[in-house]
């Protein structure tokens, strides 16, 4: 009987388990991970902290689902690989053999060689032990002190939501980013500014243009302050890393695995050796999909890498075919999605629009051809689209005209929030001098009736 196992409980290793037990009902198929016995939403963690949810809340299925389906969950880590002889070293001496095996190593917050990183009250937010280091780090009954304020390094999605989490405890966050704006390298210069503005409101203290020099520790070793480059000391218990994350594959570094920055598989997630496969966070493709990124770190990738390489192990291979970008966020009150390719500039031959509410707080921005009209992407902060409305307008390579004039289709708000759609055509209609009908909300088109 063929044994696959993976490495790594989370989205992608999970989804290969289920899905290949889906296709074969006879192999073995265990999964191994020193995180958590179980798998749980990531994405969740904030709310663990928060207070709004529970760990045993954030598990999509109830633990008797693994023996049910006859998936093997072990807690342990891996410490080494024999790919020549197909053995897997965990820590404590114990090995495992495997006929085919999937790395689904996920990521780690970035370091980047900063003086006093590795202090008591430094840490990222990736795991579960992360969520509980942090728990440990702003106890305010226990040891380190109470933290008074914490500090930021890096704007992103992952910092956005460290800062919600430690407002909703009291204390005060200091914000580090190094460009003149917040996310500057992803959102354009209003949305951005629109996120400033609302973490002002939250009483965020953002310093753009601003970089951490070095983490300064007390007689005791642990955090109490940072140096930044323009040689101020803000006095800090807690700094948070969250410039971003890398691929978590430092131990498999120097072995005969190809890797660079992740691990480097081919469309159908193989690496380079026979029957090592790689999914999710810390895979990076040789030859990435037309217009997609090598490494693509976020949630439903990695799902989609893991129904993708369930086919592949099961003897069907299937290449990865991600279909258009999208994603989603939160900043503190006000969500975010993004679909199809919205750049923080236009690029050659394409316009923006940008629409924004008079309250500061919703906007639309649509990316499109300037000679074609043809839609490339749009950006909606505190308004709610329908992913398969956008997903069809671009599959079919639909006019800006026919978006805009469409845009009550997509529109997903609560019921008796205000529209804004008539708002947004007006403006477009001066942005581009021509004149848009504003059509009526097609039940047919949203629900297929």
């Amino acid at each position: 009987m063929a044994h696959t196992v993976i490495i790594g409980n989370g989205i992608s290793g999970i989804t290969t388990a289920r899905h290949l037990r889906k296709l074969d009902s006879q192999r073995k198929i265990t999964v191994i991970s020193a995180e958590t016995d179980h798998f749980f939403s990531r994405t969740a963690l904030m709310y663990i902290y928060m207070g709004h949810m529970r760990y045993e809340d954030t598990k999509p299925y109830e633990d008797f689902f693994w023996s049910k389906n006859r998936i093997e969950l072990k807690r342990a880590y891996v410490e080494s690989i024999d790919f020549q002889s197909k053995h897997l070293l965990m820590i404590g001496g114990e090995t495992m053999a495997y006929d085919q095996l999937v790395l689904a190593l996920g990521s780690k917050p970035n370091k980047f060689g900063w003086p006093g990183q590795d202090l008591s009250g430094v840490q990222g937010l990736y795991s579960y032990q992360d969520l509980e280091q942090l728990e440990a780090n702003t106890d305010p009954y226990g040891e380190p002190q109470r933290v008074k304020r914490a500090v930021l390094v890096g704007g992103g999605l992952i910092g956005i939501e460290m800062a919600e989490m430690l407002l909703t405890r009291g204390i005060p966050v200091t914000f580090l980013v190094r460009e003149s704006h917040f996310w500057g390298n992803i959102l354009p210069k209003e949305e951005s500014e629109m996120i400033m503005r609302h973490m002002a409101e939250h009483h965020i203290d953002l310093r753009v243009e601003s970089e951490l020099e070095e983490i300064l520790p007390d007689e005791s070793g642990k955090v109490k302050g940072v140096r930044i480059k323009n040689g101020e000391i803000i006095e800090c218990q807690l700094v948070g890393l969250t410039a971003g994350v890398s691929p978590n594959i430092g131990f498999l570094k120097g072995t005969e695995l190809e890797t660079d920055r992740g691990i480097l598989v081919d469309p159908f997630l193989r690496t380079n050796l026979p029957e090592v496969y790689a999914t999710g966070d810390c895979v990076q493709f040789r030859e990435p999909v037309a217009g997609r990124r090598a490494l693509e770190q976020v949630w439903y990738t990695g799902r989609i890498m893991g129904e993708t390489l369930a086919r592949t192990l099961n003897g069907t291979p299937l290449a990865y075919q991600p279909g258009h970008w999208f994603n989603s966020a939160k900043f503190l009150d006000i969500e975010y999605q993004t679909y199809g390719w919205v750049f923080p500039e236009p690029r050659e031959g394409e316009v923006h629009f940008y629409w924004e509410h008079q309250d500061g707080k919703r906007s639309i921005r649509l990316n499109y051809q300037k000679d074609s009209l043809k839609f490339i992407g749009v950006n909606a902060f505190g308004i709610r689209l329908r992913h398969d409305t956008l997903d069809r307008w671009l599959n079919k390579e639909q006019t800006a005209d026919h978006v805009i004039s469409h845009m009550r289709d997509a529109n997903f708000d609560p019921e008796f929030y205000k529209g804004f759609e008539a708002e947004m055509v007006s403006a477009y209609e001066e942005h581009s001098g021509r004149k848009i009908e504003l059509k009526k909300r097609s039940l047919k088109r949203i629900f297929g009736i």
